[in-house]
This record gives C-alpha cells, structure tokens and sequence, in this order.
C-alpha cells in the first residue's frame, strides 16, 4: 500500500498532472488516505491530514468529511491543533450545516484562557462564519475582549463585533459604552476598526446615531491631527498621512452629520482644510479629496464650501487618470440637481468628455450634459449635442438622440426652432430614435399653423435627399399628406423651391417601392397620396392607380387601407372631400380627466349626418352584422342648454350610478389590456371606456395599434392614444378613450384588432369582449 504524501508532495504532484484525469485520480488516492487516517484516529497526523484535505477543497473537490475533525482539533489543547482546525472551521462550515453550533462552546473557552494567539483564533473564526445564534451567546465575551490591554486582541474583537451587529442588530447596545473609550487610542487598527463599528451602529440603530453626534468634536480632532501632524509614518501613502483612516472618518462624519445643523457646523472647518490642503498628485490625496467631497455634499454644509466642493470635482475632469474622471462626472450628475448654478461652470470641461474614447467616460458626459440643458444654453448646448450625435459610437447614438429631443420639447426658444431640431435628429440618427418622436412631431407641426408651409417644404427637401431613415420618412409622408398644397405655393421663410405635382407623387410612390422602408411607413406613404388626391389639383387617376395596385399586398393593414381606399374612390368619391380634410389638433398624451374636460367645452361639434354615419359604419365594420336599418344617433357631444341646465339643477341631480368593475380582456408574454368603464351623469346612453395597455417583459412594445368595433345599431367614436409605445417592466402605459352612445340598450359586444411588435416579432391578434359587464348597456 502507498503511504500517504506530505502537503508539500501532495502540491507537487497535483501541479505536475498533466490532465485533469491525472489530477482526479491523485486526489482520489490521497482522500482515500485521509479517510483512513481519520478513522484510524491517530492525534498527531489529524491536523496535516486536515491541512492536505483543506487544499483539496479549495481545488474545489469535496471536503465534507472533515468537518467533525475540524471540532476535534479545535477542542485539542496543543495549538498547532487549534489553528488547523479553526481553518477548517472557516472554510468548511457555515450556517448551513449544524455542525457550526458545536464549536459554541470551544470558542467561548478558548476567549476566556487568556492566550492572544488562541484568542485571536476564535474571533477571527466568529468574525467569519458566526451564526446569530452563536453571536447572541458570545456577545458579551466579545465586550470584555474589546478592552483588553494588547492591541492584538482588542483588533480582532472590534472586528467581530461589527460582524455580530451586521448579523443582529439588537446586540447593538452591548457595544456602545466601549466604542467612546476606544476612540481614545492612538493605535492606527484600533482607530480605524473602531470607526467601522461605529458606522455600522448608526446605520443600524437612531439611538446609535443620536448617542455617536457627542463624539463628532472627537473625530474632528483626530482628522485634523492626522491632516497636520499624522499619528505615524509608517501609514503614510505618497505623501498622504494614513489616507484609510482618513476615508474612514470622512465616511462616519458624513452619517452623523446628515440633516443636523449643529454637527455639520462643527465640522464645516475641518472639511475645508482637508478640501485646500490634501495632495492630489497621488491616488491617496485623490481618494481622500472625493470622500471630502461626498461629505460636503451629503451634510449641510455652507454655500461657499458646497461650491468648493464642486470646483474640486472641476479638478478632477482634467486629470489624466480616467478613473478620477469617471468618478468626477459620477458626481456631478449627482450634484447638477442641487447645484446647478455651481455645475455649469464646468459646462465646457464636461462638453468636452464626450469626445472621450472610453465609452463609459462618454456615456457618463452625455448624462451630465443633458442633464446640464436650461432655457438659457439650450440652443448652445443643442448644437454640441448634435455634433456629438453625428460622431458618437452606435450604442450611444439612442440615448444621444432621445436626450435632444426631449430637451428641445422642455426649452425650445421657438417653435421653428424646435421643428428644426427634430428634423436634424431625424436627419443624421433617425433609425436610434424612440417611436414616440413620430408621433411628438406631427402634434407640433399640427399645431404650428403659421409654420405648416415652412415645415413641408423642409421636410419634403430632406425626403428628397434621403428615405431610409423611416421615422423622418413617416413625418414627411403624413405631412406632406396634410399640408402638400403648400408645396405649389411659394413660401418666404425657405428657399425658392419649385414642385411639380408629379414629382411629388414620384416621391411618395418611391417610399412605396424602396425595400428599407417599412410596413408601417408605407402606410403613412399610402394615406399621404389618398389626402394629396384632395389637395392638388391635377387628375386623380394615377392615385387611383397607385392605390388599386396595394389592393392586393401581402401586408394585411396595407391591403386593408388600400381596399377601403378604393371603395372610398368608387363608392363613395363625393363623401372623399370631407373625410379626408386636415387632421384637427389633437392633444397628445393628455390625461383622460383632461380630454373629457376638453369634450365638454367643444358645445359646437358638428353632428354627422345620416348617410355618412351609416356608410361609413359600413365601410369600416369588422363585426360583419347583417344589413339593416340603422337608428340615427344623436351627437355624443351635449348641447349647452342641456349642460347649462345640469349645472344649474345641481341640487336636484340623482345620485351616481355604482361603479362598473373593470375588465383584462388580454394577456400575451406580459403585454395586458385592460378596460375601465364609466358613465358621465345625466348621459345615461354614453359609456366612456379607458382601454390600458401595459407591459411587464423585458422588451418594449412597439407600433402598437388597437382598433375597435360594435354593432352597427350602437355608435363608436375612438379617440387617439396616448401613443404607440409601452416600455419594458412596467414603463407608462398606453391609454385610450371608447366613446359609446348605445340609446336602445341593445347588448354590447366589441371587437378589438391588436397589432405591435414585440421580442422582434410582429404580433397581431383579433379576437371578440363578449363577457362586458351588464351595465355598460343597462
């Protein structure tokens, strides 16, 4: 039989393996001796074959066998037996195994012998794998170690202590009478573990933090002899006295100094001396500086010093080490809430980060500049932005784009001046914007009349140059739908430019047929030619055609609308005119509280005729009911006699009709839709339903579109959404307003047509709410 190895040959020989196979197999062989060792049960080989199987587990090969050995070497009396077996303890057990509890009593004996070296020991073992149970039983061993006369002791057993107050917090009155004294050394382990313990206290425990608020006088002198004089030179860093120290403190004073004036007045000096005397040439000047910082910061500090604070953090931008300035910009996001004024002086420095080749400093100078972004430097700040824009890296160019445009809606000077910004993101990064920018810029065209000439021939010049960007592709298609016959005239804010009413069909039909653009895009290209058909002049004929041809396209909402177009054009040619007039002005993602209070002051809305209503019902059904007569249904919209007299008759006014629950009519991969009812008082027959989309997966849901009908014997007007994208994990939702008029009470059923992209996938679904609740129509 091969004797066992020694440790030494034990190392030496898995290192000379040369496959893993090999190693396998020496490691076998060699726990298969320790096992036969242990069971043999000789004390003077227990602790190297305990040593052995100790390597072994931290090769990561079972150890678990040992674990009632590591007990036995810890009760042995001979320390070389302790210190091996208190090792074994710290790697082998946990509060997972019960095992641990048994070394309760071993522990706690070997605390109270008296010998540093096994002393140390078992708090070092306490500190690291110390269940609650075990540091509720050996708390008060531990306070009586805490001020013992050697240092070496005392070290361990602060540290063990802040290991017990993480563990349970209530144990935290035991150590509040010895932190005081302990604060008294001049030992630099002491100090700094004493600190520690102190900072978890205050975390943990109010009465810990109002008690420790008497000692800020003491931490102060401390700082300020280690920042003068320093205790030794042997903590000395570059230069730097004893810098842990001195973050440590930093880090204590900031707690105690939180929203309490008389304590951060005490140490308002102190914190200007470290800020104008430390040395930053060095990573320790430099580390303890920001925690100077921080704590400036964090406390109430005076005004002055809060702007030092700043500067010193300008100071940090143009150091050479990327770290520092990662750091610095860190903070001043931060900081650029509370001390704006203070951070724009650092403006320009910050500007000039964002040409950074590490893509995390560039990120962070993007944050801060966007967050940097008023009503005084918008237009500056925009123009460096957007030259940005059209160098940055990919993964960037979203968040740069999406920032602009969101700072142009909060600061625009001009409207002009905000179209124009939008068409220039659009321009250089419209493929990186947010789906919501289509829909934020037809709303602000829409309701910029004076610029409606000037906004269609920008867009139609910048169409001209390029479409394959899709979202200035839709704004320009919608647009010069709503707005081309601006394009015949002449317009004194651009350019002279001339535009046949072929060329612009040409273009429109080029949108259609170029493969980059999108289903949805060419839609937008398809209803712009159907409303050109009522702004120009010329002959409709080759729109007729146009249209007829997507009649028959793969895309099902293209050939839907081109179907309807037809019909629109042979069916229904002298109706054309007035449903494809100008959009009116919608107001985009507005509250529902807020567009219902807009419905009741639009007393002067007109009332749709017969024959519109029910042709139009029948153009657009998807519930394919049987032919029939319709009932005309009055306006949706009250008189203002009848609101005139609801307002007066206020006292005489029923009481309100109960509530009507809601009701999830669709779950798919996270995205839920739900419905909400209410009916306005003294409208009995309208029911007002708020359709909720929202999204708990890890994906937005994009080009979302919900479409509604009834029975052609009940009346539907949808509003428009509140947009057409849901954020991922749980963003805002998307809202939607049902207006139904229903005055026979006839049983309410509705049809919903969901389409979206979701995961990269286009999703559309088609299904029928037939479990509505009574009331909607009783």
């Amino acid at each position: 039989m091969v004797s066992s190895l020694k440790l030494h040959d034990l190392i030496e020989e898995i290192r000379g393996a040369k496959t893993q196979a090999q190693e396998r197999e020496v490691i076998q062989k060699e726990c298969a001796h320790i096992r036969a060792s242990f069971r043999d049960g000789d004390p003077l080989q227990r602790h190297r074959q305990l040593a052995k199987l100790l390597y072994v587990h931290m090769l990561g090969y079972p150890a678990h066998f040992g674990q009632m050995e590591c007990l036995k070497l810890i009760a042995s009396p001979r320390f070389i037996d302790k210190r091996v077996g208190y090792l074994g303890a710290m790697l082998l057990l946990d509060e997972r195994h019960d095992a641990h509890l048994l070394i309760t009593n071993s522990i706690k004996n070997d605390l109270s012998q008296g010998i540093q070296p096994v002393q140390g020991l078992a708090l070092c073992t306490l500190g690291t794998m110390g269940s609650a149970e075990m540091c509720r039983d050996l708390a008060t061993e531990v306070e009586k170690l805490l001020l013992q006369p050697g240092s070496y002791v005392r070290k361990k057993a602060i540290l063990t202590a802040v290991h017990m107050v993480r563990k349970v917090p209530e144990l935290s009155d035991i150590f509040l009478p010895p932190c005081a004294k302990l604060l008294r050394e001049h030992h630099h382990g002491i100090l700094l573990g004493t600190i520690t313990l102190i900072m978890e206290l205050c975390e943990r425990s109010p009465a810990a933090l109002r008690h420790f608020r008497k000692v800020v006088p003491k931490l102060v002198h401390i700082l300020r002899t280690l920042v003068t004089t320093g205790y030794s030179t042997e903590h000395s860093i570059s230069g730097v006295s004893d810098p842990f120290l001195q973050v440590q403190i930093l880090r204590l004073l900031r707690i105690l100094g939180r929203n309490h004036e008389e304590s951060s007045e005490t140490m308002n000096d102190l914190l200007a001396q470290v800020a104008t005397n430390t040395d930053t040439s060095r990573n320790a000047g430099s580390a303890v500086l920001f925690e100077t910082v921080l704590t400036i910061m964090d406390i109430c500090s005076a005004a002055g010093l809060r702007v030092l604070a700043v500067n010193i953090l300008g100071r940090f931008l143009l150091n050479s080490d990327k770290n520092i300035r990662y750091v610095a910009l860190t903070s001043l996001l931060r900081l650029v809430q509370s001390d704006h004024s203070a951070v724009q002086r650092h403006r320009p420095t910050v500007v000039e980060c964002l040409q950074e080749s590490d893509a995390s400093l560039s990120r962070q100078a993007l944050e801060l500049s966007l967050a940097l972004v008023n009503n005084s430097n918008v237009r500056a700040m925009t123009q460096e932005l957007q030259a940005f824009l059209e160098s940055c890296p990919p993964d960037l160019r979203s968040d740069c784009a999406s920032g602009i445009l969101l700072a142009a809606e909060r600061f625009a000077p001009t409207r002009r001046w905000h179209i124009d910004t939008i068409l220039h993101v659009l321009t250089t990064a419209g493929t990186y914007v947010r789906d919501d920018a289509v829909a934020n810029l037809t709303q602000l065209i829409g309701s910029a009349q004076e610029l409606h000439a000037y906004s269609v021939r920008r867009l139609y010049q910048a169409l001209v140059e390029d479409i394959s960007q899709q979202p200035l592709v839709q704004v320009a298609a919608w647009c010069i739908g709503e707005y081309g016959d601006f394009l015949l005239e002449n317009c004194e804010e651009t350019e002279p430019l001339q535009v046949e009413e072929e060329e612009v069909l040409a273009l429109l039909e080029k949108v259609l047929q170029s493969p980059m653009s999108l289903p949805a895009t060419r839609g937008y290209a398809l209803t712009a030619l159907m409303k050109l058909s009522t702004r120009l002049p010329g002959d409709t004929n080759r729109i007729r055609q146009v249209v007829s041809i997507y009649g028959s396209c793969l895309d099902v909402e293209l050939q839907q609308r081109a179907v309807e177009y037809n019909v629109l054009f042979q069916k229904y040619d002298h109706m054309r005119a007035a449903i494809l007039e100008k959009m009116p002005l919608v107001e985009h993602g507005g509250s529902r509280a807020d567009e219902e209070a807009k419905e009741s002051r639009e007393d002067t809305a007109p009332v749709p005729t017969e024959p519109q209503t029910s042709k139009l019902l029948d153009l657009l059904d998807l519930l394919h009911e049987a032919p029939g007569d319709t009932q005309q249904p009055p306006s949706l919209t009250p008189s203002p006699e009848g609101a005139l007299v609801r307002f007066l008759d206020l006292p005489c006014a029923p009481p309100p009709p109960a509530p009507i629950p809601n009701l999830k009519v669709f779950e798919r991969e996270g995205v839920q839709l739900h419905l909400s009812f209410t009916r306005p008082p003294g409208t009995p027959a309208l029911l007002l339903i708020t359709v909720t989309t929202t999204n708990s997966s890890e994906d937005e849901v994009t080009h979302f579109i919900c479409q509604a009908a009834v029975p052609k014997s009940i009346q539907l007007q949808v509003e428009a959404p509140s947009g057409n994208t849901v954020p991922a994990r749980g963003g805002p939702p998307i809202t939607q307003l049902f207006r139904i008029f229903n005055p026979n009470k006839a049983p309410l059923r509705l049809k919903l047509r969901l389409s979206y992209n979701h995961s990269g996938q286009s999703v559309q679904e088609t299904f029928e709410v037939n479990n509505l609740p009574v009331k909607t129509w009783q």
